[in-house]
C-alpha cells in the first residue's frame, strides 16, 4: 500500500531527520517501510495493519501541522497499540491539555489510557488509578489539582501518603513532622516543582494551601473544597482506606493512586486497594482506571521491565495452579 504527503519536506518533518519512525516501525511491527520521494510504501501482507499504519501516518502529520509533533513516547505507544491489533485516535490527545509547566510546556495525556484517567478525574468525585510505575498516575493527578487550584475551583491541595518503608528499615528520622514525612512524599514534590515555581510552592506549603500529611493524621478530619491525593494507596489497610474515603467534605475531590504489585504492608495485612473494587463497584461518582504497561511514559526500558515482571508473575501463577492440580490428583 502507498500513502503520500504534499512534499518531501513534509515527509522529513514526519519521519524525522534520521527516520526514527521507520526504525521504530521495523522494531515494533516487523515491517520494512520504504520511502520514495513523498511516497511511503507499506507492505500489505496484513492489510488491516497496513491500513491502520497509513491512518496513523495521517494522524502524525496532523499533529505536526498543529504544532505538536509526536514525541518518542507517543510514537512508541501508537505502534504498540497497532501491534496489539487496536486502532486509535492520537489527535484526540491534543485537545486534553491540563496545564503548563514552569517552562511553558503543555501537560496533556500521552496515551488513551491516560486520557481516560484525566477525563475520569474531571467527571467524578473519587477516582482510583491502578497501574504499574511510570504510567503517570501521580503526575497527572497533581497536574489536574494544580489546574483546579489556579482556576479557584478548590482552595487547597492535600497530599497524603501512608508512611510505609519499601522493604527497608530507615530508623528514626530527625526533624519536625513535615521533615519526617518529606522523604515519603518526594515524588509528589517532584511533580509540583515541575508545575509551580519553587518559591510559590514553598509559600503555598507555608500557608497551608498545599498540605502534606501522613495517612495516620487524617482520622477525624473533614476536608472541604479540597483536592486530595492519596499516593501509594496499595499500602493502606482496609480500615485505613475506609477512614480516608470518609474524610471527603463538600466541594472536594479525591484521587487514589497505587500499584497492587508493589505492596509493602508488614505481615499478612491485606491491601485496601486490592479489595476496594469489590466494595465500591457501581457506586455513582466513583471511577476506577486501570493503566497498563502500554501507558508507561518513562524511558523505553521501563516499559520492558514492567512487561518482564508481568510475564514472570503470570508464569509463577500458572506454575502455582499446576502444583495445586497435582496435589489434588495425588
Amino acid at each position: 500500500m502507498v500513502t503520500s504527503l504534499p512534499s518531501e519536506d513534509a515527509l522529513v518533518r514526519l519521519l524525522g531527520s534520521r527516520d526514527e519512525i521507520l526504525s521504530a516501525i521495523e522494531e515494533r511491527l516487523g515491517l520494512r517501510v520504504v520511502v520514495r520521494g513523498a511516497e511511503i510504501h507499506i507492505p500489505d501482507d496484513d492489510p488491516v495493519l497496513a491500513r491502520n499504519l497509513i491512518d496513523l501516518f495521517g494522524q502524525f502529520a496532523e499533529m505536526i501541522a498543529r504544532g505538536a509533533p509526536p514525541s518518542g513516547v507517543e510514537i512508541r505507544y501508537a505502534l504498540d497499540m497497532l501491534a496489539d491489533g487496536r486502532s486509535l485516535d492520537m489527535t484526540s490527545l491534543l485537545d486534553s491539555i491540563i496545564c503548563s509547566t514552569n517552562r511553558g510546556n503543555q501537560i496533556r495525556p500521552f496515551t488513551l489510557g491516560q486520557k481516560e484517567y484525566v477525563d475520569a478525574i474531571n467527571a467524578n468525585d473519587v477516582v482510583f488509578a491502578i497501574g504499574p510505575a511510570g504510567t503517570g498516575k501521580t503526575y497527572l493527578a497533581v497536574a489536574v489539582a494544580v489546574a483546579a487550584l489556579k482556576s479557584s475551583r478548590i482552595t487547597r491541595i492535600v497530599l497524603v501518603r501512608p508512611v510505609v518503608e519499601a522493604g527497608e528499615h530507615l530508623g528514626y528520622l530527625p526533624g519536625d513532622l513535615l521533615e519526617k514525612v518529606q522523604p515519603y512524599v518526594r515524588p509528589l514534590y517532584d511533580a509540583f516543582y515541575d508545575l509551580l515555581p519553587p518559591d510559590r510552592f514553598n509559600k503555598y506549603v507555608e500557608k497551608g494551601v498545599i498540605e502534606i500529611a501522613p495517612l495516620a493524621y487524617m482520622r477525624g478530619r473533614t476536608l472541604n473544597n479540597s483536592f486530595i491525593i492519596l499516593d501509594e494507596a496499595q499500602n493502606t489497610t482496609k480500615e485505613q482506606m475506609k477512614m480516608f474515603l470518609t474524610r471527603l467534605g463538600l466541594g472536594s475531590k479525591a484521587v487514589l493512586t497505587g500499584d497492587v504489585t508493589q505492596i509493602d504492608l508488614p505481615g499478612n495485612k491485606e491491601s485496601g486497594l486490592k479489595v476496594i473494587g469489590d466494595i465500591l463497584s457501581g457506586v455513582s461518582g466513583i471511577a476506577f482506571c486501570s493503566l497498563t504497561s502500554l501507558d508507561v511514559v518513562r524511558h523505553d526500558i521501563v516499559q520492558k521491565i514492567v512487561k518482564a515482571y508481568e510475564s514472570y508473575e503470570r508464569c509463577k501463577e500458572f506454575e502455582g495452579h499446576g502444583e495445586n492440580s497435582q496435589k489434588l490428583v495425588s
